[in-house]
C-alpha cells in the first residue's frame, strides 16, 4: 500500500494577501511617472535591468535581454540562494564578460528574501523568474516602484494571488508600464499565423480543443544535511503545491493560455481527475503525475487537457481545435497545419528559420520601451494561470467547478503561512510539513476541499 497521506485535516482557510493600495490612493502608485520609464532615444540611452530570480530560466532571460538590445545593461541581480546567484553570474560572465552590458559588481548581488527591493529599486526594468509563489509580491513591488517587467509563467499558484497580480496590473496600466509574461507561444510565428487564419474563418468557430502536456518526471534534488526543511522545498520548488501549483499550472498552463487565446474567452467551469501512479516517493513532494481536466467555455467549446511527468510514456506537447468547418494543429507529427472537414490539407506552416519565441518576447519588450509602444500581457497571463490553478483544484478535488467559485476562493491547501520576507530566514518552518515518516500532505480526491 502506497504510503501516502490525505490533506483532508488541512482545511484552514487563507487571508487574502495584502491589497495594493487604492487606485485612488495618493501619489505612490498614482504619481507621475519617473523620466525612465518613458524617455529613451532608441538604442541610446542605457536601460537598467535587475534579474530576481537566478536559476536557469532567470539566466536564460537575461541573456535574452541583453541580446535584445545593445542599450541594455544588467546591474543587479538577487536570489535567495547564493550558490543560485553564482551560478548565474559566471554563466553571464561566459557569455558577456568584457561587456559594458554585465555591469554588477558585488554591491549589487543581494542574497536573502528581502533581496529583490534592492536589486529592483537600481533598475528601469525587472525580470521576475523566482518560484512562483513568490511573484505576486515581486510583481507588486516593481509596479509601484514604476519599473517595466518581464515576469515568468505563472503569476501566482492560488487565486488570491492572481487577483493581487491583476490589482498590481491595473496600476502598471496607469502608469503605463510595459508587462511581458513568458507565454512564449503568444510570440512564436507560427502560432501567430495560425491564429490570424483562424480570425479568417478558416476553420469556422472552435467547438473543441485538445491540449497536451504529457513528458518525463521532473527532477528533483537530493536533500542534504545542512538544508533546512524550508530550504530543500524552495530547492525542489516544482514538487510543493504552496511553491508551484501542479504541471497543469507549471506547464499545461501554455496549452490552456493558447485555448483562451484562439477560443477568445476563459472557461467558466472544470473537472477532472488525477493521481500518483508513478511519482509516489517521498522525494517527490505533493504533486500528482498525470492530470486530465475538461474545460467548458461560454459559448459551449470544450477543451480536454491531459499532462503527465511519467517515464517510458507516450509523450506530446501540443494543441488540437477542432471547428465548425475544419480542424486546426499547432504542432505534433502534423505540424502547425489547417484541414478541411475531409481532412485534407489546407495550409501547413513551413517556417524552418523563425526565431526564438522567447528572445522575440524581450526584442518586442525593449522594442516598446524605446519607441514609447505599450505592451501589457497582465490580463492574459492572469486569466491563464487562474484557468490552469482551477484545474487542477478540480483534479485535486474530484468536484466540478465554476470559475467564480475558484477566482473567488481563500482556500489553500497547505496550512497558512505568511512568509513575508522580512522576517523569514531558513530556519522559518515551511508552509508545509512533513509526516514522522517523512511523507507529505498529498490531496486526495473526494477528500481535498479546494473552495
Amino acid at each position: 500500500m502506497k504510503k501516502e497521506k490525505s490533506l483532508k485535516s488541512l482545511k484552514l482557510s487563507r487571508r487574502d494577501f495584502v491589497k495594493a493600495s487604492s487606485l485612488t490612493a495618493g501619489g505612490l502608485l498614482l504619481g507621475s511617472l519617473p523620466i525612465q520609464v518613458s524617455a529613451y532615444a532608441a538604442g541610446s540611452d542605457t536601460i537598467n535591468v535587475a534579474l530576481i530570480g537566478c536559476g536557469d530560466r532567470g539566466t536564460g532571460a537575461a541573456v535574452q535581454s541583453l541580446n535584445a538590445d545593445r542599450g541594455v545593461k544588467l546591474v543587479a541581480m538577487a536570489d535567495i540562494l547564493e550558490d543560485r546567484l553564482t551560478e548565474s553570474y559566471n554563466t553571464l560572465t561566459q557569455r558577456f564578460g568584457g561587456s559594458e552590458q554585465l555591469d554588477v559588481s558585488e554591491d549589487r548581488k543581494f542574497v536573502g528574501f528581502d533581496g529583490y527591493k534592492q536589486a529592483i529599486d537600481l533598475a528601469d526594468v525587472v525580470i521576475l523568474t523566482t518560484p512562483t509563489f513568490f511573484r505576486p509580491l515581486h510583481f507588486e513591488y516593481a509596479v509601484n516602484r514604476g519599473k517595466h517587467v518581464f515576469m515568468e509563467k505563472p503569476v501566482a499558484v492560488d487565486a488570491a494571488g492572481v487577483r493581487r497580480v491583476l490589482e498590481s496590473g491595473e496600476v502598471a496600466k496607469v502608469k503605463g508600464l510595459n508587462v511581458v509574461v513568458g507565454l512564449q507561444r503568444r510570440y512564436q510565428n507560427s502560432y501567430r499565423e495560425l491564429y490570424r487564419r483562424l480570425q479568417n474563418g478558416e476553420i469556422g468557430d472552435i467547438i473543441a480543443g485538445r491540449v497536451y502536456w504529457n513528458q518525463g518526471p521532473f527532477y528533483f534534488r537530493p536533500r542534504q544535511p545542512e538544508w533546512s526543511e524550508l530550504e530543500h522545498q524552495i530547492r525542489n520548488h516544482f514538487h510543493f503545491i504552496w511553491q508551484a501549483g501542479d504541471q497543469v499550472l507549471d506547464q499545461m498552463i501554455h496549452n490552456i493560455d493558447i485555448a483562451n487565446w484562439f477560443i477568445g474567452e476563459v472557461p467558466v467551469s472544470a473537472q477532472g481527475m488525477g493521481g500518483r501512479e508513478v511519482r509516489t516517493g517521498k522525494e517527490y513532494g505533493q504533486i500528482f503525475d498525470h492530470n486530465f481536466v475538461e474545460f467548458t467555455y461560454p459559448g459551449g467549446a470544450v477543451v480536454s487537457a491531459q499532462c503527465r511527468q511519467i517515464p517510458g510514456c507516450f509523450n506530446l506537447v501540443t494543441e488540437r481545435f477542432s471547428g465548425t468547418n475544419g480542424f486546426l494543429s499547432t504542432g505534433g507529427p502534423e505540424g502547425p497545419s489547417i484541414r478541411d472537414r475531409q481532412q485534407n490539407n489546407r495550409f501547413r506552416y513551413e517556417g524552418m528559420d523563425d526565431p526564438s519565441p522567447y528572445q522575440v518576447e524581450h526584442d518586442e519588450l525593449y522594442e516598446a520601451i524605446r519607441n514609447g509602444h505599450n505592451i501589457d500581457n497582465t490580463e492574459y497571463g492572469a486569466n491563464s494561470s487562474m484557468a490552469s490553478i482551477m484545474g487542477f483544484m478540480a483534479t485535486y478535488s474530484g468536484q466540478f467547478l465554476t470559475w467564480d467559485d475558484a477566482i473567488n476562493s481563500d482556500k489553500r491547501m497547505y496550512p497558512h503561512h505568511d512568509l513575508n520576507p522580512e522576517d523569514v530566514t531558513w530556519d522559518t518552518p515551511a508552509p508545509v510539513q512533513p509526516f514522522e515518516d517523512g511523507y507529505y500532505p498529498v490531496p486526495v480526491p473526494g477528500e481535498t476541499e479546494v473552495i
